[in-house]
């Protein structure tokens, strides 16, 4: 018996799928509990229309990803930090820092876990912040660490 997966069942498929299951295990279990819906050409044509329709939002995605990640490829942000004697920290500058910065300064709003430091920031200088704009695209920034 052939059905179209309404969400996602370990061992058999993902949702959207047609995959052919045995006939008892899809007349009593996926079709009554709505996982599934029966594969006839009406219910085929729209898995496939839905199937594109998810293709071109995740293709518009991405592309909204690479251009952000261009322009974020051309910032550079500076993160005053209290600091002692000897150019100590006090604290650590993390991913919300970054964060807030970029949003205070450029107007680039951008989720604090998504952007982590590539080394740990021990006192004023230079370093780089890797942000996943996408789960494909990633950017990195330069952050400046000054003493405030």
């Amino acid at each position: 018996m052939k059905v179209i997966l309404q969400q996602d069942i370990k061992k058999v498929g993902s949702k959207g799928d047609i995959v052919e299951v045995s006939e008892g295990y899809g007349r009593n279990f996926l079709l009554p509990k709505k996982f599934a819906v029966e594969a006839t050409a009406a219910n085929l044509e729209t898995a496939k229309q839905k199937a594109n329709s998810a293709q071109r939002k995740k293709q518009q995605a991405a592309d909204e990803a690479r251009l952000l990640a261009a322009q974020l490829e051309k910032v550079s942000v500076t993160v005053a930090v209290r600091m002692g004697e000897g150019g100590k920290l006090f604290g650590s500058v993390t991913g919300k820092d970054v964060a807030d910065v970029l949003k205070k300064a450029n107007g680039i709003e951008i989720d604090r876990r998504k952007i982590s430091l590539r080394t740990d920031v021990t006192g004023p200088g230079e370093y780089e912040a890797v942000i996943k704009v996408h789960p494909e695209i990633t950017s990195t920034i330069k952050v400046q660490v000054v003493a405030e």
